[in-house]
């Protein structure tokens, strides 16, 4: 095993990637020169820095992908996403159906989200659930270094665009690697912890609050499952169904906010195929429905900490009959 930050284990997945087949290349804002170990790799033909110009990036990178590439492009963050909409909506996720299978799109769009570096509400916005909702896209959004490897070359080798967010928390913080190759295949979440009373549903950082919780939990006698979605489209509903099945109860996390968001999604699916099952309600804990704060304390206010998912989780097991929204 080695120890590495998401940021090492991400980059060292697109250099084996790049290696392994001559068709990947990366390119986007500052790429060449935030990651120059790639660049004296493969070269400015491979990886080259580009105009601050989103929309551009990402047409370009559709039109690659349909010529037989494999571009890896990055948006910085995920707000920029919004001047790249049309070519990553409307053109990278549907001309592969709109062609009849005849081309491919296969491209990673790489962007950061979430708290933790303070950049602000037009820097960060948690923007996942608008591509789970877009026809034709993957969504991936790892909690571990070994999952930002993992996933990302399972993203580059797919035939389809994957959006690829990495929580901004979690891009320096060290995490073990296993040494060789190291794939994880899209759609296939893990199980963090395993319990028998309540099942934590989450992704991104808050996987390690509601781990963190579930150690709280434990020691107030309530055994807590945590499951991490890793890829949120495809989703691996077969691994929530059968943990909620076993537990009865579940509580989903994330710091996007709460309308329409991936816990909507979750809520859904098992209140249609889990509904025998299910003890006492799902409780969804979100950020709540405004812009992010860029005070580091409000920001941590402003994402759900284990306190308020021990209180959820807590709630569920005594089996409340009237469990509050908690924000």
């Amino acid at each position: 095993m080695s120890l590495m930050t998401a940021h090492e284990a991400l980059d060292q997945a697109v250099a084996e990637e790049m290696h392994r087949d001559a068709r990947v290349l990366m390119f986007g804002e500052g790429v060449a020169t935030k990651r120059k170990h790639l660049l004296d790799a493969f070269g400015p033909q491979r990886v080259r820095n580009t105009p601050l110009a989103e929309g551009i990036i990402a047409g370009t990178a559709a039109g690659a992908a349909a010529t037989g590439l494999r571009p890896v492009v990055d948006l910085l963050f995920a707000p920029f996403l919004c001047f790249a909409m049309d070519e990553i909506v409307n053109s990278a996720g549907k001309l592969r159906y709109m062609s009849g299978g005849q081309f491919s799109f296969p491209m990673v769009v790489l962007t950061m989200t979430g708290g933790g570096w303070t950049v602000g509400a037009q820097h960060n916005h948690n923007l996942e659930a608008w591509f789970v909702h877009s026809p034709g896209l993957k969504v991936v959004m790892p909690s571990t270094p070994e999952d930002f490897k993992g996933l990302m070359k399972a993203a580059i080798r797919d035939e389809n665009p994957v959006l690829f967010f990495m929580d901004m928390a979690l891009a320096f913080v060290p995490g073990e690697v296993a040494e060789g190759e190291v794939f994880v295949p899209l759609g296939q979440a893990a199980i963090r912890r395993e319990g028998t009373e309540v099942t934590l549903i989450s992704y991104a950082k808050t996987v390690h609050t509601c781990l963190a919780a579930a150690e709280t939990l434990a020691e107030q006698g309530v055994s807590a499952e945590v499951i991490d979605l890793r890829t949120l489209k495809p989703l691996d509903e077969a691994t929530i169904l059968a943990s909620v099945r076993k537990t009865g109860r579940a509580v989903v996390v994330h710091e996007a906010s709460r309308l329409c968001g991936v816990g909507a999604e979750v809520t859904a699916l098992l209140s249609e195929q889990a509904f025998d099952a299910l003890k006492a309600p799902v409780v969804r804990l979100t950020g709540p429905d405004a812009p992010a704060p860029s005070s580091y304390p409000l920001e941590q206010a402003f994402t759900p900490q284990a306190d308020a998912i021990v209180q959820a989780a807590t709630q569920l097991v005594a089996r409340s009959p009237e469990v509050a929204p908690i924000w």
